[in-house]
């Protein structure tokens, strides 16, 4: 069934900020191919200002207002209305006088109303006019810089023949003009300038100029891939200075070996004061919840005593680290962006790992019985930095010299 059409616009473009190409939005918001084409063609590839974004949690989403419409409709009393939706009386009680239509607005005396007391005034509270008219006003209809400003647009226009990138072309003027703000411009302004029909600028024809000659936009990666997004991350400054120093056992390190075009991929833990490894094996992918399964799963085949903190990147495998921790009881630490020395461990280990597995192969192809013949191998290594001793070796000699006579026999 096709969406009237703003409403199908505005899915189309919830899905496109999700990660979907514009012929998988269109199919998703159930418009069709060719307008959802003509949308994005006339946005350039970005995202227009009006459409809809994930609001921040500090606003009201329409589920929400559908929660409170349906409040209103049971007759609750905005208490037990805020208390459904999760939010502060008040701010119920805001959201229906805003939206209050017309006809009972003259009919009602609004201070009257008393929180957590049951409605006595007839709301006509109408969920989608709500959430419409506040995207309307959150919306910025303003003139691009580029558009109102003929000398600046015709000074960037002549950069731009000249091969100059936006970026290059921001810096030139705040150096050539330092005391004029007005002609100043952001390099994201030249940018929108260029792809966006309708904001009066610059013309389509002048992407030519840039270096990658596109006309539509193209986002380096999805928005579900962005890194940065992981809650409740505790970071590796936070980790006790007993994992730096490597003589306590039970601290590990942690990363995806990835396999050919980024769909298939292999789990590596390395325990830092023993380099002993672990490969975790991920068949059915390597989400959040497979990686925190196949985590799980090992720190069963080792005493509990070597599972103390474990040291990841900021990857979105890892989201579901407060799960992997109330689970096996380990804490999670997170490395600082593009930082791979602070794993520097599990990042040697896995260069090592590539004689096995080729960033060429599909990792699935590798089953259980291959990564425990894998895993055993490389720990039968001898390395220098443990005195020519293997990974095996120096753990059984930690554990035997840090644990009963019963759980070293179980780790042999």
């Amino acid at each position: 069934m096709r969406l009237p059409n703003r409403q199908g616009r505005q899915r189309f473009w919830e899905e496109v900020r999700h990660g979907l190409a514009w012929w998988e939005a269109a199919v998703a918001a159930g418009v069709s191919k060719r307008t959802a084409k003509r949308w994005f063609r006339q946005a350039g590839g970005i995202m227009p200002p009006n459409a809809p974004a994930h609001c921040s949690q500090r606003y009201l989403s329409l589920r929400e207002r559908e929660e409170i419409f349906a409040g209103v409709e049971r007759g609750d009393s905005i208490h037990a209305i805020a208390r459904s939706v999760g939010r502060w009386p008040s701010t119920v009680l805001r959201e229906l006088r805003r939206n209050m239509h017309q006809k009972y607005r003259a009919r009602s005396t609004m201070g009257s109303v008393k929180v957590g007391r049951p409605r006595t005034e007839p709301w006509d509270y109408r969920p989608s006019h709500a959430q419409e008219r506040a995207r309307r006003l959150a919306s910025r209809p303003k003139m691009a810089k580029l558009a109102a400003h003929a000398k600046l647009r015709k000074l960037v226009q002549i950069k731009l023949n000249e091969k100059l990138s936006p970026e290059q072309i921001a810096a030139q003027l705040r150096l050539e003009f330092p005391g004029r703000p007005e002609m100043w411009v952001s390099h994201e302004a030249i940018y929108q300038a260029i792809y966006v029909q309708g904001r009066g600028a610059l013309r389509r024809e002048l992407a030519v100029c840039l270096r990658t000659g596109r006309a539509l936009r193209k986002p380096r990666r999805k928005t579900a891939e962005r890194r940065g997004r992981i809650p409740n991350m505790v970071m590796i400054s936070e980790r006790p200075p007993e994992v730096e120093d490597r003589a306590v056992p039970g601290h590990w390190e942690g990363d995806l070996l990835m396999g050919r075009d980024q769909r298939s991929a292999i789990g590596t833990l390395v325990e830092r004061a023993t380099r002993y490894l672990v490969l975790l094996h991920l068949p059915n992918g390597h989400g959040a919840a497979e990686v925190e399964k196949a985590i799980t799963a090992a720190t069963k085949k080792l005493p509990q005593t070597l599972w103390k903190s474990l040291t990841w990147d900021q990857g979105f495998e890892m989201r579901n680290h407060l799960q992997l921790k109330l689970a096996t009881g380990i804490e999670v630490y997170f490395c600082d962006p593009s930082s791979p020395w602070q794993r520097g461990s599990n990042e040697n280990t896995n260069g090592l790992l590539r004689q096995y597995f080729p960033k060429s192969e599909d990792l699935r192809g590798h089953g259980p019985q291959h990564l425990a013949f894998v895993s055993a191998q490389m720990n039968r290594r001898p390395r220098k930095t443990l005195g020519w001793l293997t990974p095996a070796q120096a753990l059984y000699r930690l554990i035997s010299q840090a644990s009963s006579p019963a759980i070293v026999a179980s780790t042999d």
